[in-house]
C-alpha cells in the first residue's frame, strides 16, 4: 500500500504520530489513557506542535495498536479523533490506535468490477443477518455469488450513537461501527467476498453529520458553513474559509476506504445537499483524486445519489461534468410504482405512472429533463442522452423507498405477486445498472423499519418527529407508527433467511436466478448501448383492458439488439390484467413500421421462440403466457394477468 492517511495516528518503529487540524486552538494536546473509560487520573498528555497550515502535530514514543487516546483543545474535555480508525467503546469515548498493516489481504489480483459489469444488491450490516456483523455476513457470499450478484452496496457503516442506526447518523467517517465488528471483521468481509468475484461498494455520507457525538466544532468552527444550509442544517463548508482542509478530509476518507480497505466503489448519500461555489467542485476533485491514486487497471466505480436529474455529474470533467461513475434515478422507481399501485402521495405525485411516461424513462433514462416539479415548485433535470444507459441506477426497491414508508412495507407487500415478478423482470431486463434491496429477490416477508439508539432525550424527539411525519396518513389508517428507538423495531427488520426455500418465496427466488442469468449471457442483453434499445408502447386499440379506463395503455414492447451480430430479444411487459397481441404486429410497431404489419410479413419468417414467461409455474404463476399460431402473421401473444415474456427473435 503506498497512500498513507494524513490525518489521525500512524504508528512509527519509535510510537505513533498524532495528527489533528485545529486551526484556531492556542494549544492541542493528545491524551493517551491506559485503560478504555474516560478517566483521566491516569491519563498522561502530550502537547503537539502546531504548523503553518492549521495541523498540530508530533510522535509519541511507546504507543502501541489498540492504545486510546483523545485530543484535549485548549484545555478542553478530551473529544475523539476526527479521523479514529475505531471507537472500541463508543463515538463519545476515547478513539484507538489502529494498525493499517495488521490485516493479511489475500486479494492481490483482484481488480474489481466494471460499471457495465454490475449487478448491485444493497444490504444493512445490522439487519441482513441476525448476528447483524461483517462476519455473519461471510456465510452468506457465496449465496450472492451463485445468485449472480456482482456487487454488494453496504449501507454506510460510519460509527454512530448506540447500537442500531440506519447509518446516516454516523459521526465517525473513518471508523467503522464496533457494533458490526469494526476494522478487523469489515476487512474480513471485504476480502472473503473478492475472493468469490463480489465487488464491495460503500454507501458514505459527507453531506451532513449525526446529531450525536459529532465533535469537528470542538476543532474548528470552519467545519460548517452559516453560507449554505441543507435539511440538516448549516452546509458543509466546502467554499469558505478553512474550506481546503474540510475538503481534504472528505477527500481523504474516500482514499481510505480505497487504500486501506480495498473496496471498490463509493455511493454518495444526497450528494445535491454538497453545495460547492468553488472553480473545482468538490466531487469532481474527489473523483479526480481517488482514480489518480489507483492503478490504470483498477475499476472504482462511484455513484451519487442526486435528485435534480442532472447530467453533469456523470458527464466527464473534459465534458464540463464531475466525472462520477452512475446516478440513482429514482424516476423509474416511481413510474413503475404508481402504475401498479396508483399511489401518489408525497413526491409521487409528480409522477402520472402511465406506460408512456414509464417508456420514456427507460428510453431515456430519466422521465424529468427540464419539466417543472409540481411539488417542489422549479423546473427539475437535464437532457440524459449524453450519459450512457448503465450511468443510470434503477430499482424497484431500496432503503429509502422501503424504509420512509410509515410501516416500512416493500413492494411485494402492496401488490399481488405476478406484478411485482413483472417489474422484477423489467427491472433485470433493462440495460440501466439495476439494484436489488435485501431479500427482495425471494419477496421478504419482512419489512424495513426506520430505526435508531439514540440517548432517551434525543431518541423521544426523533420518535415524535417520525410519527408527525405521518401524522395524516396515520390517522386515516389508525395505524401505530413504529417507535424507531424500540429494540422491536429493529428486530422486526432483520431478513429471515430461511423462508427463501419455502413456497412462493422460492419461486420468486427461482425468478431472479433466471433473469439475473439471463441478463448476464444473452448476447442482446449484454449491449447495455443506447443504440442497441427500442421501447414503445403497446396501443390500446389492440389490447384487451382497452376500455378499462384512463391509464388503459398498459403495455410496453422493448426490443434489445446487440451490436455485432443479430442476437435480438423482444421484451413483452404487461402491466394490465390481460393481453392479447399479433407478436409480429407488435414487432413491427415497436420498429415503426406498422403498415409492413398490417401487409403482413414473410410467411417464411419462423415463430419467435419464448425464453422466459414470468407467470411460468416454475416461478409462482398459474396463468403462463399463451404463444399461439404457427406462421408469422397469426402468430399470438396471450397473458392471463401482469407478466413480463421474453422473446427470441430469430436470426
Amino acid at each position: 500500500m503506498t497512500w498513507q492517511l494524513p490525518i489521525g495516528t500512524q504508528l512509527t518503529q519509535a510510537g505513533a504520530t498524532f495528527r489533528v487540524w485545529a486551526p484556531v486552538a492556542q494549544q492541542v494536546a493528545v491524551v493517551l489513557f491506559p485503560h478504555a473509560g474516560m478517566d483521566q487520573t491516569a491519563a498522561v498528555a502530550h502537547a503537539l506542535t502546531r504548523t503553518e497550515d492549521g495541523y498540530w502535530q508530533a510522535e509519541v514514543p511507546h504507543v502501541q495498536a489498540g492504545a486510546r487516546y483523545a485530543y484535549s483543545v485548549d484545555g478542553g474535555d478530551p473529544r475523539p479523533d476526527p479521523a479514529s480508525r475505531f471507537q472500541p467503546d463508543g463515538v463519545h469515548a476515547p478513539s484507538a490506535v489502529v494498525d493499517p498493516q495488521a490485516f493479511r489481504w489475500s486479494d492481490g489480483e483482484w481488480r474489481g468490477r466494471p460499471l457495465d459489469d454490475l449487478i448491485i444488491y444493497e444490504l444493512h450490516v445490522g439487519t441482513a443477518t441476525e448476528e447483524g456483523t461483517f462476519d455473519a455476513l461471510i456465510p452468506q457470499l457465496p449465496y450472492f455469488a451463485e445468485l449472480g450478484i456482482t456487487a454488494l452496496e453496504i449501507m454506510p457503516i460510519h460509527d454512530f450513537p448506540g447500537r442500531r442506526n440506519w447509518g446516516y447518523d454516523g459521526v465517525n467517517l473513518y471508523a467503522p461501527a464496533n457494533s458490526y465488528g469494526g476494522p478487523e471483521g469489515f476487512k474480513r468481509l471485504v476480502d472473503a467476498a473478492h475472493a468469490l468475484g463480489l465487488a464491495i461498494i460503500l454507501d458514505v455520507v459527507y453531506n451532513h453529520f449525526g446529531p450525536d457525538g459529532n465533535y469537528l466544532s470542538v476543532f474548528s468552527p470552519n467545519y460548517f458553513t452559516d453560507l449554505h444550509h441543507t435539511p440538516w442544517g448549516d452546509a458543509i463548508n466546502l467554499d469558505g474559509e478553512g474550506a481546503t482542509a474540510v475538503r481534504d478530509y472528505l477527500i481523504n476518507n474516500a482514499l481510505y476506504w480505497a487504500h486501506e480497505y480495498h473496496i471498490d466503489g463509493l455511493r454518495m448519500d444526497a450528494t445535491h445537499a454538497l453545495i460547492d461555489e468553488s472553480p473545482v467542485h468538490i466531487l469532481q476533485q474527489l473523483t479526480e483524486t481517488v482514480r489518480a491514486s489507483l492503478p490504470p487497471n483498477r475499476h472504482f466505480v462511484i455513484t451519487a445519489e442526486d435528485e435534480r436529474n442532472d447530467a453533469r455529474l456523470g458527464l466527464t470533467p473534459a465534458q464540463g461534468g464531475y466525472g462520477i461513475d452512475a446516478i440513482w434515478a429514482d424516476d423509474f422507481h416511481h413510474e413503475a410504482r404508481i402504475a401498479l399501485t396508483g399511489e401518489q402521495t408525497g413526491y409521487y405525485a409528480d409522477y402520472a405512472g402511465t406506460t408512456t411516461d414509464l417508456a420514456r424513462t427507460i428510453r431515456d433514462g430519466w422521465f424529468y429533463q427540464g419539466q417543472r416539479s409540481t411539488v417542489n415548485d422549479h423546473l427539475r433535470g437535464t437532457d440524459p442522452q449524453p450519459l450512457r444507459l448503465p450511468q443510470f441506477v434503477y430499482c424497484i426497491q431500496n432503503h429509502d423507498q422501503v424504509g420512509n414508508r410509515p410501516l416500512g412495507d416493500r413492494l411485494n407487500h402492496v401488490v399481488d405477486p405476478a406484478a411485482y415478478r413483472a417489474l422484477s423482470a423489467l427491472l433485470l431486463l433493462v440495460p440501466q445498472t439495476p439494484l436489488l434491496f435485501q431479500g427482495q429477490e425471494w419477496a421478504a416477508s419482512t419489512p424495513f423499519l426506520y430505526f435508531t439508539d439514540h440517548n432517551p432525550e434525543l431518541g423521544k424527539l426523533v420518535t415524535e418527529g417520525r410519527r408527525k411525519e405521518f401524522e395524516g396518513f396515520w390517522r386515516e389508517t389508525h395505524m401505530e407508527v413504529p417507535d424507531p428507538q424500540a429494540e422491536a423495531t429493529f428486530a422486526q427488520s432483520k431478513l429471515q433467511w430461511n423462508e427463501r426455500h419455502e413456497g412462493n418465496h422460492a419461486a420468486t427466488l427461482a425468478l431472479y436466478h433466471a433473469l439475473i442469468r439471463l441478463r448476464r449471457i444473452h448476447p442482446a442483453l449484454l449491449n447495455r448501448e443506447r443504440d442497441g434499445l427500442r421501447v414503445a408502447v403497446v396501443p390500446a386499440a389492440d389490447n384487451a383492458d382497452a376500455n378499462a379506463g384512463s391509464n388503459a395503455a398498459t403495455g410496453i414492447v422493448i426490443h434489445r439488439q446487440d451490436s455485432t451480430s443479430d442476437d435480438q430479444v423482444m421484451i413483452v411487459v404487461n402491466l394490465a390484467a390481460t393481453f392479447d397481441r399479433n407478436v409480429h404486429q407488435l414487432l413491427f410497431e415497436e420498429q415503426g413500421a406498422q403498415e409492413t404489419a398490417r401487409g403482413g410479413s414473410s410467411a417464411a419468417e419462423p415463430q419467435l421462440q419464448l425464453l422466459l414467461d414470468t407467470n411460468a409455474p416454475e416461478y409462482g404463476g398459474d396463468a403462463p403466457a399463451q404463444l399461439t399460431g404457427s406462421g408469422a402473421n397469426d402468430a399470438r401473444l396471450r397473458l392471463a394477468a401482469p407478466g413480463v415474456v421474453v422473446l427470441q427473435r430469430p436470426r
